[in-house]
């Protein structure tokens, strides 16, 4: 490996993982720091995974937990969507939970339910008891960073975490929720838990982060899944200032960040605050207006609807057109760059020809 020498005095790991590739003419960098890319980058959330036959078949009678804590599958997985679909840039393989997990929280990903919590967090007692993720304890998600370093050339490889809020409605609830009747009881009726709670998550988000970016990754990506979920009120007061602080505390390895959240579309302005480079935008916001909410000096990341891969090529050549063009319209009124990217990750049961041949339309284009 070749690159600038990573000098974030503040990672335990930095001696153990000191360079970075150095990749001039990566078109996803390139858009995501505002410069001109040869030609419009794409890759997709969830690239790696059910919709892959070789996915599943090399996955096959091993827990998804158990998989993400293996280097070379890690390494494996992670590779399979660049290999077949040619895209920008590859993903880690893992899951937000995985550093929970880490930590010591006793949890579990239920096929056909996600991520289960044996004991939610819910008192102030529950948050000071919860565990300190160490970077040792990352350290098969390390290894495996540097393994995919090693094989992917020229090709970027993002790392990503959960972020604090979409972590903290999977510690409250015990699972998936449909409401998140817990999380927001617990943000309005103790506050000074609450935001216990957020600050011990956004210190494992940043462990995480700096575990990968010590490893050598050439951009992250926040995941606020959840978000969605508050108003614009409680996104500021309750979870805007910790995820700040998880960009902040890893802006001086110069990588490009991405912040995503599904349903986020009245909270574009506040999470183009927060210190992302790029603002990842789902299906029901068209990018120019998105880059309105979101503010000039940003870059954009989006957005096609997944479900529409299922309605024929037809259908999905004029929706990517769609999404370019309303892209176009960004960049004319002042978003620095475009990734093209879904709304939400790849469905299961998504054709992988489909995704193969949005890849070679989006370049053509």
């Amino acid at each position: 490996m070749t690159g600038l020498e990573n000098t974030n005095v503040g990672s335990t790991a930095a001696t153990q993982y000191p360079t970075r590739r150095a990749l001039p003419h990566a078109p996803l960098l390139a858009a995501a720091r505002g410069e001109q890319p040869a030609h419009r980058p794409v890759w997709f959330m969830r690239q790696a995974g059910r919709s892959l036959p070789e996915y599943r078949e090399i996955r096959a009678g091993i827990g998804m937990l158990e998989s993400c804590f293996d280097p070379e599958l890690v390494c494996e997985i992670t590779l399979q969507p660049v290999r077949r679909h040619k895209v920008d840039a590859a993903i880690l393989f893992s899951d937000i939970v995985v550093p929970l997990k880490a930590a010591g929280i006793d949890l579990d990903i239920v096929a056909g339910t996600g991520p289960v919590v044996a004991n939610p967090i819910r008192t102030a007692a529950d948050v000071a008891a919860l565990p300190h993720l160490e970077p040792d304890e990352v350290g098969a998600v390390a290894r495996a960073v540097t393994l995919l370093t090693r094989e992917l050339s020229d090709t970027p490889l993002i790392g990503f975490a959960g972020a604090p809020f979409t972590l903290a409605s999977y510690l409250v609830e015990g699972g998936p929720s449909r409401n998140h009747e817990r999380t927001k009881a617990l943000m309005h009726a103790d506050p000074k838990t609450w935001h216990a709670l957020l600050g011990r998550l956004a210190d494992v988000a940043i462990v995480f982060l700096r575990a990968q970016l010590d490893a050598g990754v050439d951009a992250v990506q926040l995941f606020d899944s959840w978000a969605g979920a508050l108003s614009l009120a409680e996104y500021r007061e309750f979870v805007m200032p910790h995820s700040q602080r998880v960009f902040a505390e890893i802006e001086s390895f110069g990588v490009p960040r991405i912040h995503f959240g599904v349903g986020t579309g009245e909270l574009l302005g506040a999470m183009g605050e927060v210190g992302a480079d790029v603002v990842g935008v789902d299906w029901r916001v068209p990018l120019d207006v998105a880059a309105q909410r979101v503010g000039a000096s940003k870059a954009l990341q989006g957005n096609l609807d997944p479900a529409l891969l299922f309605a024929g090529w037809d259908v999905v050549d004029s929706e990517v057109r769609r999404v370019i063009a309303s892209a176009d319209r960004a960049l004319a009124a002042g978003a620095t760059g475009h990734i093209f990217n879904l709304g939400h990750g790849v469905l299961p049961d998504t054709d992988p020809t489909i995704l193969t041949r949005v890849v070679e339309l989006v370049h053509s284009l």
